[in-house]
């Protein structure tokens, strides 16, 4: 098969499958639906990130003050009163 012959056949081939798919088309409530599906899926997806993101910071802030209370009781037991 030379390129020229490759190139016709996948022009047909293309051609005969634009014929066989419907083409999608939505009215103007189904555009603006699909439009807030999309806004609602991103909300949400940003959402989780921010509770992941201040859960990991509390989890850090607890782990200093756990530490700098350890610290504290360690002091106060070998001899420093405040």
């Amino acid at each position: 098969m030379t390129p020229a012959e490759r190139q016709e056949f996948i022009a047909d081939i293309a051609a005969a499958i634009q014929l066989q798919v419907p083409v999608a088309s939505f009215d103007q409530d189904e555009v603006t639906a699909l439009k807030l599906l999309i806004k609602k899926q991103e909300q949400s997806i940003k959402l989780r990130q921010a509770i992941i993101e201040k859960s990991l910071s509390s989890l850090v802030w607890s782990g200093l003050v756990a530490i700098g209370y350890l610290f504290t009781q360690w002091i106060a037991q070998h001899g420093y009163k405040p």
